[in-house]
């Protein structure tokens, strides 16, 4: 059976907990969001740690390909730590597979086409949502506080599934990359609490628990 994001929070959520991390809610302004997802990331280490993510300059006049992207995700800290499992995944068009251990393993896909990267997770299919009519309007009233990721409808293996992705032009630098890359993680992982009222009773089952 295909995992979803609720399967993936909960392991996120599990994982969390045993590393010894506790959650809290805070609010903010929607501009500040990006700015506090990082802030989140460093203040999962130990105080005085180095911080996990990658912060090289790596771009090219040309812009990135899927095998020069591939060859410089290899070489990032998350990677080589084995918090980030990145495989090449051949096809038509070629693509990068990245399981985030630190997010219950949750996979994203990243392609390059044209001068355009895009960063692309699972969340649930299109049939688990109980009103897809009220889903959709919610998610167009709410989708500017997810930052740099946006909500839509994709056919996977011939089921219509909501999808979670992002875009860069080619010419990014990696550390603007793999920002983008840890912001879809912990979007996907933020959008299964805020959107779990909308799935149906049996794929809400383990949700909405007190942190």
């Amino acid at each position: 059976m295909t995992r979803t994001s609720a399967d993936y929070q909960r392991d996120f959520r599990e994982r969390m907990r045993k590393l010894g991390l506790v959650k809290k809610d805070v609010w903010i302004r929607p501009e500040y969001a990006a700015e506090l997802s990082a802030i989140e990331k460093r203040m999962r280490e130990p105080r005085g740690d180095a911080s996990v993510r990658a912060d090289g300059e790596h771009g090219f006049s040309t812009g990135w390909s899927i095998h020069s992207l591939h060859a410089a995700l290899a070489e990032i800290s998350p990677v080589r730590s084995g918090a980030i499992e990145l495989e090449w995944m051949d096809g038509l068009e070629p693509s990068l597979h990245l399981v985030m251990h630190e997010y219950g393993e949750l996979p994203i896909f990243v392609a390059v086409g044209g001068e355009q990267l895009i960063v692309e997770a699972l969340m649930w299919p299109v049939d688990e949502v109980a009103d897809t009519a009220a889903f959709n309007d919610h998610v167009l009233r709410t989708h500017k506080v997810l930052p740099l990721t946006t909500v839509g409808i994709e056919v996977i293996s011939d089921v219509p599934c909501y999808t979670m992705f992002g875009s860069l032009d080619t010419h990014s630098s990696l550390a603007n990359i793999v920002f983008e890359i840890e912001t879809l993680a912990a979007n996907v992982i933020s959008v299964t609490d805020a959107y779990a009222e909308f799935l149906r009773p049996e794929a809400r089952v383990g949700l909405g628990e007190p942190a």
